[in-house]
């Protein structure tokens, strides 16, 4: 993995991303045009959004750090797992482009998943349901090991509950959430691997 060059991993990764997560963001239009929910409905950019959004990360991002640094076999397993599948493509990377990974993420899976799968859920089963339905599909699709499954669907929860931190129903909280804290991820992530010691095969 290490032979290959670093501008062909950036390259690979970056368009990869932009494929993924790009058609993720067509599929929750046509998906909110499907179930008649507008998925930009409650998307406001405003001071109080922004305020909520980036200090809503602190407390996520914690987690994540105690996690990482976690002895457990558990949380081992899906640090290896991050450092050896994403880590030579992260660190092929410059800060730019993790900044743009992760608000990429960021978009495209809260406009899916807080701004139409959520609502529409909440529509036909109540508030607990949305936000519990909606973030067991979450927690499926970011299923790696059950532990994960597990540690993804309770940040679904935290990015949903976010989504009326300001006292109004706004997607763009949960989104500067995510975008933050997987860019802080992919930070850590990128250093894991570059701090990793490079073993000659026998």
């Amino acid at each position: 993995m290490r032979n290959q060059t670093a501008a062909g991993r950036r390259s690979e990764f970056l368009k990869l991303a932009t494929w993924f997560e790009g058609g993720l963001l067509v599929f929750a239009f046509a998906l909110g045009w499907a179930l008649s929910v507008d998925p930009l409905a409650h998307w406001d950019i405003e001071v109080s959004a922004v305020v909520w959004g980036v200090l809503g990360t602190a407390p996520l991002y914690g987690l994540f750090i105690v996690g990482y640094r976690a002895p457990q076999a558990g949380m081992r397993v899906i640090k290896d797992f991050l450092i050896e599948k994403l880590g030579p493509y992260l660190s092929a990377c410059r800060v730019s482009d993790l900044l743009y990974l992760g608000l990429l993420a960021g978009v495209a899976e809260e406009v899916l998943f807080r701004g139409v799968l959520q609502p529409w859920f909440e529509e036909n089963w109540g508030w607990w349901g949305g936000l519990v339905i909606s973030n067991l599909i979450f927690a499926l699709v970011h299923w790696v090991t059950p532990l994960y499954g597990l540690l993804a669907g309770i940040t679904g929860v935290y990015l949903g509950l976010s989504l009326d931190a300001t006292g109004q129903r706004n997607v763009v909280v949960p989104t500067l959430i995510h975008g933050i804290y997987d860019f802080l991820a992919f930070v850590a992530v990128s250093r894991g691997y570059s701090e990793k010691p490079v073993t000659n095969p026998p």
